[in-house]
């Protein structure tokens, strides 16, 4: 049979509207908003629907909705899904605690309330305008570190916070350390430099402060063992589990997401198929740039779903 692994997308993947039609056909996808609203106090169905996009690119926001989309989207894939199951489940960056429900590691009030906290976390971290992330296309990741270096200047962090693919690589850290390489993209050879629309230095090593009370956060939930593997962005090499997963979640904070050799590791264990899961077709695009054998499949909204559901039973 087919091996296939669940991903999950994070933040950036939002926007207004996103699953309007799973919210006006599926009761399931409705109870799970609804949930998530009485566990947060937040009205996440009104955000997804009507925004304003402002309101739903806050990171306090944004974090709940996205996580709320892919849990109640990942519901209505295993309604029509039935008794196939994956190999295993990564996600990237806010989608590795998708995952991490997909799994049976978290429930679903202990991933609400534990990404709630981080999107606090994040959101209070640093004052508004000092940090900043942009993607760097054309470089390796090596050669990205070696132009970061160049850029920084005594005082400065500037580190790189997603290993995306090949050719595709994303900085973070102080805002004038992020422009200034901007400013070098022409002579330092980077084919396009992108900068994110997010004032948090994501995965960097400024949210220090923010990863040790984070940890404390964790402390409060209940980690559960795995009904299939999770592949955790800070060290793909290894698996989520009750013991280990505390730590893992509060590096990701601060270390790179090393998605590339997320994609290389399940591509290991014999994944031939990738279904992701999320409000828009993120990740696919970076798994074709390492990866162009496997089969890649999209549960967005009611239509990408059902074909994919049908592609993964014919």
């Amino acid at each position: 049979m087919e091996k296939w692994a669940l991903i999950f997308p994070g933040q950036g993947s939002q926007f207004v509207g996103m699953g309007a039609d799973f919210h006006r056909d599926c009761p399931a996808y409705r109870e799970v908003l609804s949930r998530v609203r009485e566990i947060t106090g937040v009205d996440i169905a009104r955000l997804c629907l009507e925004g304003p996009q402002e309101d739903l690119d806050q990171t306090v926001n944004t974090q709940l909705a996205v996580l709320a989309f892919e849990i109640g989207a990942y519901t209505l894939f295993r309604e029509q899904a039935g008794e196939i199951d994956p190999i295993a489940a990564a996600g990237h960056s806010l989608g590795e605690f998708s995952a991490l429900y997909a799994a049976g590691i978290l429930t679903l009030e202990d991933a609400v309330t534990i990404v709630q906290a981080r999107a606090k976390r994040h959101q209070e971290a640093l004052p508004a305008g000092r940090g900043a992330m942009a993607a760097i296309l054309g470089l390796t990741g090596v050669e990205t570190a070696a132009v970061c270096r160049e850029c920084v200047l005594p005082g400065e962090t500037l580190d790189l916070a997603n290993l995306n693919a090949p050719n595709q690589i994303v900085i973070s850290g102080d805002v004038r350390a992020v422009a200034r390489v901007g400013g070098a993209a022409a002579q330092k050879g980077i084919k396009k430099f992108v900068p994110l629309p997010i004032s948090v230095p994501c995965h960097s090593r400024l949210l220090g402060a923010a990863a040790e009370l984070f940890r404390a956060d964790l402390e409060q939930i209940a980690f559960h063992p795995p009904r299939l593997p999770v592949i955790p962005n800070y060290d793909p090499r290894r698996e989520h589990s009750p013991a280990a997963s505390r730590e893992l979640l509060k590096m990701q904070m601060i270390s790179p997401v090393r998605w590339q050799e997320t994609v290389e590791m399940l591509i290991s264990k014999g994944v031939t198929t990738f279904v992701e899961i999320g409000p828009r077709r993120v990740l696919s695009g970076l798994v074709k740039n390492i990866d162009r054998r496997p089969r890649l499949l999209y549960a967005g909204d009611g239509e990408s779903l059902r074909k994919t559901v049908a592609a993964l039973l014919t």
